[in-house]
Protein backbone atom coordinates (compact mmCIF):
# COMPACT_ATOMS: atom_id res chain seq x y z
CA UNK A 1 0.00 0.00 0.00
CA UNK A 2 1.18 3.57 -1.04
CA UNK A 3 0.87 6.99 0.51
CA UNK A 4 -2.66 8.35 -1.43
CA UNK A 5 -2.36 11.09 -3.21
CA UNK A 6 -2.62 11.97 -6.84
CA UNK A 7 -2.21 15.14 -9.33
CA UNK A 8 -4.59 17.07 -7.36
CA UNK A 9 -1.96 17.43 -4.61
CA UNK A 10 0.75 17.72 -6.98
CA UNK A 11 -0.86 20.87 -9.22
CA UNK A 12 -1.06 21.98 -5.75
CA UNK A 13 2.16 22.39 -5.14
CA UNK A 14 3.43 22.97 -8.75
CA UNK A 15 1.78 25.87 -8.78
CA UNK A 16 2.91 27.57 -5.39
CA UNK A 17 6.34 26.92 -5.72
CA UNK A 18 8.58 27.13 -8.99
CA UNK A 19 11.46 25.12 -7.51
CA UNK A 20 9.37 22.01 -5.74
CA UNK A 21 7.47 22.97 -9.00
CA UNK A 22 10.09 21.59 -11.29
CA UNK A 23 11.38 18.56 -8.82
CA UNK A 24 7.68 17.45 -8.89
CA UNK A 25 8.13 17.66 -12.82
CA UNK A 26 11.43 15.93 -12.81
CA UNK A 27 10.32 12.76 -10.66
CA UNK A 28 6.89 12.25 -11.54
CA UNK A 29 4.80 10.13 -9.01
CA UNK A 30 6.47 8.82 -6.17
CA UNK A 31 5.05 5.43 -4.80
CA UNK A 32 5.91 6.19 -1.12
CA UNK A 33 5.43 2.45 0.97
CA UNK A 34 2.90 3.29 4.18
CA UNK A 35 2.13 0.89 6.83
CA UNK A 36 -1.70 1.47 7.80
CA UNK A 37 -2.10 -1.03 10.93
CA UNK A 38 -1.29 1.88 13.45
CA UNK A 39 -0.43 -0.47 16.13
CA UNK A 40 2.16 -2.03 13.96
CA UNK A 41 3.75 0.38 12.79
CA UNK A 42 4.32 2.26 16.10
CA UNK A 43 5.78 -0.82 16.88
CA UNK A 44 8.29 -0.53 13.34
CA UNK A 45 9.09 3.31 14.09
CA UNK A 46 10.21 2.36 17.61
CA UNK A 47 12.48 -0.58 16.10
CA UNK A 48 13.75 1.95 13.64
CA UNK A 49 14.51 4.60 15.22
CA UNK A 50 18.61 5.40 15.02
CA UNK A 51 19.41 2.24 13.42
CA UNK A 52 19.91 1.68 9.04
CA UNK A 53 17.03 0.74 6.88
CA UNK A 54 18.73 -2.55 6.23
CA UNK A 55 19.24 -3.33 9.64
CA UNK A 56 15.41 -2.43 10.28
CA UNK A 57 13.92 -4.66 7.80
CA UNK A 58 16.34 -7.38 9.18
CA UNK A 59 15.08 -7.42 12.42
CA UNK A 60 11.47 -6.63 11.47
CA UNK A 61 11.80 -9.96 8.78
CA UNK A 62 12.91 -12.15 11.70
CA UNK A 63 9.83 -10.58 14.16
CA UNK A 64 7.45 -11.37 11.22
CA UNK A 65 8.65 -14.76 10.49
CA UNK A 66 8.30 -15.47 14.37
CA UNK A 67 4.93 -14.10 15.16
CA UNK A 68 3.07 -14.51 11.81
CA UNK A 69 1.68 -11.43 12.86
CA UNK A 70 2.51 -8.61 15.27
CA UNK A 71 -0.21 -7.69 17.82
CA UNK A 72 -0.71 -7.17 21.16
CA UNK A 73 -1.37 -10.37 22.33
CA UNK A 74 1.77 -11.56 20.09
CA UNK A 75 3.78 -9.03 21.03
CA UNK A 76 2.74 -9.73 25.22
CA UNK A 77 3.74 -13.22 24.53
CA UNK A 78 7.04 -12.36 24.32
CA UNK A 79 9.61 -11.25 27.49
CA UNK A 80 11.92 -7.99 26.73
CA UNK A 81 14.47 -10.90 26.77
CA UNK A 82 13.21 -12.23 23.72
CA UNK A 83 12.12 -9.27 21.87
CA UNK A 84 15.91 -7.94 22.59
CA UNK A 85 16.89 -11.36 20.76
CA UNK A 86 15.07 -10.08 17.71
CA UNK A 87 18.69 -8.03 17.84
CA UNK A 88 16.79 -4.68 19.55
CA UNK A 89 18.41 -3.06 22.42
CA UNK A 90 17.09 -3.53 26.21
CA UNK A 91 15.81 -0.08 25.96
CA UNK A 92 13.80 -0.79 22.39
CA UNK A 93 12.32 -3.97 23.92
CA UNK A 94 11.35 -2.43 27.10
CA UNK A 95 9.52 0.26 25.11
CA UNK A 96 7.32 -2.01 23.13
CA UNK A 97 6.23 -4.08 25.54
CA UNK A 98 5.21 -0.88 27.79
CA UNK A 99 3.70 -0.05 24.59
CA UNK A 100 1.15 -3.09 23.98
CA UNK A 101 0.58 -3.31 27.84
CA UNK A 102 -0.89 0.58 27.65
CA UNK A 103 -2.98 -0.92 24.69
CA UNK A 104 -3.90 -4.06 26.66
CA UNK A 105 -4.75 -2.27 28.99
CA UNK A 106 -6.62 0.49 27.02
CA UNK A 107 -4.79 3.32 28.91
CA UNK A 108 -4.06 4.32 25.11
CA UNK A 109 -6.98 3.58 22.26
CA UNK A 110 -5.64 4.03 18.80
CA UNK A 111 -9.37 4.08 17.32
CA UNK A 112 -9.81 7.19 19.29
CA UNK A 113 -6.40 8.72 17.67
CA UNK A 114 -7.96 8.68 14.39
CA UNK A 115 -10.46 10.75 15.09
CA UNK A 116 -7.67 13.27 16.24
CA UNK A 117 -6.14 16.29 14.92
CA UNK A 118 -2.97 15.86 13.83
CA UNK A 119 -1.44 17.90 17.21
CA UNK A 120 -3.75 16.01 19.19
CA UNK A 121 -2.12 12.68 17.93
CA UNK A 122 1.13 13.82 18.73
CA UNK A 123 0.54 15.01 22.05
CA UNK A 124 -1.05 11.58 22.91
CA UNK A 125 1.36 9.57 21.46
CA UNK A 126 4.75 11.29 22.49
CA UNK A 127 3.08 10.01 26.73
CA UNK A 128 4.39 6.89 25.40
CA UNK A 129 7.71 6.02 26.32
CA UNK A 130 9.71 5.72 23.76
CA UNK A 131 7.90 8.03 21.47
CA UNK A 132 8.64 11.38 20.77
CA UNK A 133 7.31 14.13 18.06
CA UNK A 134 9.53 13.30 14.82
CA UNK A 135 8.34 9.33 15.45
CA UNK A 136 4.70 10.48 15.81
CA UNK A 137 4.47 12.87 13.38
CA UNK A 138 6.59 10.05 10.93
CA UNK A 139 3.54 7.67 12.59
CA UNK A 140 0.75 10.21 11.30
CA UNK A 141 2.34 10.23 7.87
CA UNK A 142 2.98 6.67 7.21
CA UNK A 143 0.14 5.21 9.38
CA UNK A 144 -2.52 7.65 9.43
CA UNK A 145 -2.05 8.74 5.84
CA UNK A 146 -2.52 12.86 6.76
CA UNK A 147 -1.71 15.05 3.92
CA UNK A 148 0.09 17.82 6.03
CA UNK A 149 3.29 16.69 7.86
CA UNK A 150 6.52 18.73 7.70
CA UNK A 151 8.43 17.75 10.53
CA UNK A 152 11.38 20.01 11.34
CA UNK A 153 12.45 17.41 13.34
CA UNK A 154 13.58 15.52 10.04
CA UNK A 155 17.57 15.84 9.00
CA UNK A 156 16.71 14.72 5.69
CA UNK A 157 13.46 16.89 5.27
CA UNK A 158 16.09 19.46 5.98
CA UNK A 159 18.65 18.73 3.27
CA UNK A 160 16.35 18.20 0.72
CA UNK A 161 14.82 21.92 1.10
CA UNK A 162 19.02 22.89 1.19
CA UNK A 163 19.43 21.10 -2.25
CA UNK A 164 16.37 22.32 -3.92
CA UNK A 165 16.35 25.64 -2.42
CA UNK A 166 20.75 26.48 -1.93
CA UNK A 167 20.55 26.85 1.32
CA UNK A 168 23.50 26.81 3.90
CA UNK A 169 21.03 25.64 6.88
CA UNK A 170 17.43 26.12 7.49
CA UNK A 171 16.26 27.78 10.71
CA UNK A 172 12.66 27.55 12.09
CA UNK A 173 12.03 30.39 10.79
CA UNK A 174 12.51 28.80 6.79
CA UNK A 175 10.73 25.72 7.66
CA UNK A 176 7.93 27.42 9.17
CA UNK A 177 7.42 29.68 6.18
CA UNK A 178 8.02 26.28 3.50
CA UNK A 179 5.45 24.87 5.85
CA UNK A 180 2.79 27.62 5.26
CA UNK A 181 4.27 27.26 1.20
CA UNK A 182 3.13 23.71 0.90
CA UNK A 183 0.36 23.33 3.20
CA UNK A 184 -2.27 21.81 3.01
CA UNK A 185 -0.10 19.05 1.12
CA UNK A 186 3.07 19.01 3.48
CA UNK A 187 3.09 15.28 3.58
CA UNK A 188 3.24 15.29 -0.19
CA UNK A 189 5.96 18.03 -0.63
CA UNK A 190 7.68 15.89 2.56
CA UNK A 191 7.78 12.55 -0.01
CA UNK A 192 9.82 14.54 -2.69
CA UNK A 193 12.05 16.47 -0.52
CA UNK A 194 13.13 12.88 0.84
CA UNK A 195 13.82 11.72 -2.64
CA UNK A 196 15.67 15.44 -3.82
CA UNK A 197 17.50 14.16 -0.04
CA UNK A 198 18.16 10.38 -1.20
CA UNK A 199 19.77 11.60 -4.76
CA UNK A 200 16.88 10.90 -7.03
CA UNK A 201 17.28 14.07 -9.39
CA UNK A 202 19.33 13.91 -12.25
CA UNK A 203 19.08 17.00 -13.86
CA UNK A 204 20.35 20.24 -11.51
CA UNK A 205 17.51 22.83 -10.88
CA UNK A 206 17.22 26.10 -12.76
Amino acid sequence: MYFDYSEKEMNYLISKDKKLGQVIEQLGFIQRAVHPDLFSSVIHHIVGQQISTKALTTIWQRMNDTLLVINVDTILTLSIDQLQAFGITFRKAHYIHNFAQMIKNKELDLNVLTTLSDDEVIEELIQVEGIGVWTAEMILLFSCMRKNIFSYHDLAIHRGLQLVYHHKKINKKMFEKYRKRFSPYCSVASIYLWAVAGGALEKELK
